[in-house]
């Protein structure tokens, strides 16, 4: 068994280092399975030390020019060369323990993919009552956070990997076809809640509470077709680190 660890990354210097020691570290739990693991660094055309970074700490480095989050994560697989993929942004921290519980996921037979659920670092008031409401629906809808997806990789290639039309949310859209396909497997998609992915609380140091709630209005509004437009995504793309 071979897991393929697929981190995109665009302008991630302050944290790619980080990000990379926790993956290793938590890695240990595939070793301890007697499996081996990689881990591949898509750099999204960033414009700083992401990728020499990245290669100094032992990453597989592939580049992709198109600045697009389902592009770079489709890059890595592409690449990849496990039995299973495991996409965790680069300013997210998985922990030995988070790896552990999907270790026995994939033992267990029965599972086609998931996620887990998160927890802030550095959180400020507001994400405070989002994170446990994100995680709720998380588990109820089988929905993955993009902080943290698996798949078997056969799967994912079956699937087209994620959605290039979109540039936000293609995480919930790729689990929804995940959520689809399992039952005809046999298998399910599962959110891992036990240990909590620690992913960066950033974005809501950045942008404002109103500056989130006019996109999730606007999704809403216009049933997620903004969502095709990298100018409508401005939480992901205008370039705040």
């Amino acid at each position: 068994m071979k897991i393929s660890v697929i981190v995109p990354a665009f302008n991630e210097e302050k944290f790619i280092a980080r990000a990379l020691r926790k993956i290793k570290a938590a890695s240990d739990a595939f070793a301890s399975a007697g499996w081996e693991s990689e881990i591949i660094v898509c750099d999204n055309n960033s414009s700083d030390r992401t990728a020499e970074k990245a290669r100094a700490a032992g990453a597989t480095v592939v580049f992709e020019p198109v600045n697009q989050i389902s592009r770079a994560r489709n890059k890595g697989a592409a690449t990849a060369t496990g039995d299973w993929l495991v996409f965790v942004d680069a300013d997210s921290y998985p922990s030995r323990e988070l790896f552990a519980d999907l270790a026995d996921a994939i033992r267990s037979g029965r599972c086609l993919g998931g996620g887990a659920v998160v927890r802030m670092d550095r959180a400020v008031g507001w994400t405070k009552l989002f994170t446990p409401l994100w995680n709720a629906i998380s588990r109820m809808k089988r929905w993955a956070a993009g902080s943290f997806v698996f798949c078997e990789a056969g799967v994912f290639r079956e699937m087209g990997g994620f959605s290039q039309e979109l540039y936000a949310a293609e995480e919930l859209e790729f689990s929804e076809r995940m959520k689809k396909l399992a039952p005809g497997r046999r298998k399910e998609v599962v959110i891992l809640h036990r240990h909590p992915l620690v992913t960066s609380a950033r974005k809501a140091h950045l942008y404002s509470l109103r500056e989130h709630l006019v996109v999730l209005l606007k999704t809403l509004r216009h049933r997620g077709a903004n969502l095709k437009d990298r100018a409508a995504c401005t939480l992901w793309y205008d370039g705040r680190r």
